[in-house]
């Protein structure tokens, strides 16, 4: 439920801020800063905080991370009304470095929880699911309760960015008084030394053990190709397929179903070797982007677009249970913490990327860039990925 409700809160955030910033400053300079605030800087700040807060029990260290939340969307709410953009542009930093350190801490607490009884891809699939159906109805709730809708003949009104913020806050908040009382959580007992001192054996954790850096790296390269066509897609949907706005929305709604049945797929494949999974996902969202680049007409895009939602709805979940299995159990919530903040910052690279080779060859050309460099990137990494499928059980790490 916390998992659920922190990725809905993250696009509620998104949504309003980037609608507050720009109808305030009418600046794509100002929104870029908020992007900064939101994704590039609270990459770089989240490991600290999770290297901090592994040292209190679970229930205490996730309840003081989301109410924590809940207080920045809270001021967020009265800058609403009382506008800064620094001031917006630092509470989104301070939220969005609590956010990836909450969904480190739970992945961690996931781990610690399932993995004795060998339920952790059960585990994994249920947060997937919420991961999934969060991205796949987030933007869209958002934008209703924000601005409202008109559908046929009824118009729903909206209640407005300033009470959108505030709802978010008491949703957070909610979540951080369930989570106090819940004393089950288990806790993995940390280095007992500082907290820089435990964040560089996190990285020098990971340096050390070969698959594990491997599948960070190449998920790092593959984070850049997968949001090389975001920010085009846009361009591409209503330019280059004269789809305009309602082909637009369709082309992501069919990216969204697929992440869905991907869930789904996750789910029902429990014996399935993670290995397998991931480099055949991985590949199905390489050949779609392949495939949308050649398309002639939205529908065949939109035919596209779903096995390539499926490998994505796939294999985030995929790449998160390898990891998990792949490392001790004292050391999960700082691994976790650098696979979020890889995961924020690499595709932030692509969007730049992608928006260059855009802006001077069309999106048609993004999509190939995309498409075959997540190809390259799994061809250059399926060696050492089939040594460690092969090999899994005898590289968990013996101090777990």
């Amino acid at each position: 439920m916390s998992y659920a409700v922190n990725e809905l809160g993250d696009w509620f955030g998104i949504i309003a801020l980037t609608v507050l910033v720009y109808d305030e400053t009418g600046s794509a300079i100002a929104t870029a800063g908020l992007f900064l605030g939101t994704r590039l800087l609270p990459a770089l700040i989240a490991p600290v905080i999770v290297a901090r807060a592994e040292r209190p029990a679970p229930r205490v260290a996730l309840s003081v991370i989301y109410a924590a939340e809940a207080v920045t969307f809270v001021g967020l709410a009265m800058l609403a009304t009382n506008f800064t953009l620094t001031g917006v542009i630092v509470l989104a930093t301070i939220d969005g470095a609590l956010a990836l350190s909450g969904r480190s801490l739970i992945r961690a607490v996931t781990a610690s929880l399932l993995a004795p009884s060998g339920e952790l891809r059960a585990g994994n699939a249920i947060l997937n699911i919420a991961f999934t159906g969060g991205t796949a109805i987030g933007p869209g709730l958002a934008g209703v309760i924000i601005g409202g809708a008109t559908i046929g003949a009824i118009s729903v009104g909206g209640i407005g960015i300033q009470a959108s913020l505030l709802l978010n806050a008491g949703s957070f908040l909610l979540i951080a008084g369930i989570l106090a009382t819940t004393r089950k959580l288990p806790r993995a007992e940390p280095d007992q030394a500082g907290v820089m001192d435990r964040l560089r054996a996190g990285l020098a954790y990971i340096g050390s053990r070969r698959p594990l850096h491997l599948l960070l790296s190449a998920q790092g390269a593959a984070f850049l190709f997968f949001g090389a066509v975001i920010p085009v897609e846009v361009i591409y949907a209503k330019e280059t397929l004269s789809a305009g706005d309602a082909g637009y929305g369709l082309l992501l709604t069919s990216w969204g179903v697929g992440m869905v049945l991907g869930s789904a797929t996750f789910a029902a494949t429990r014996r399935m070797s993670l290995g397998i999974l991931l480099l055949v996902s991985t590949a199905a969202i390489g050949i779609a982007y392949l495939g949308m680049s050649a398309a002639p007409t939205l529908g065949i895009a939109c035919l596209w677009a779903i096995p390539g939602g499926i490998g994505n709805g796939v294999q985030w979940v995929s790449l998160v249970s390898a990891i998990q299995e792949l490392t001790a159990e004292r050391m999960q919530a700082r691994v976790m913490s650098v696979l979020e903040s890889i995961g924020a910052v690499m595709p932030g690279i692509g969007y730049f990327v992608g928006g260059l080779i855009a802006t001077g060859h069309g999106p048609r050309a993004t999509f190939v860039f995309a498409g075959a460099g997540i190809l390259l990137v799994l061809a250059l990494a399926t060696p050492m990925l089939w040594q460690t499928m092969t090999s899994w059980r005898s590289r968990i790490d013996d101090a777990s």
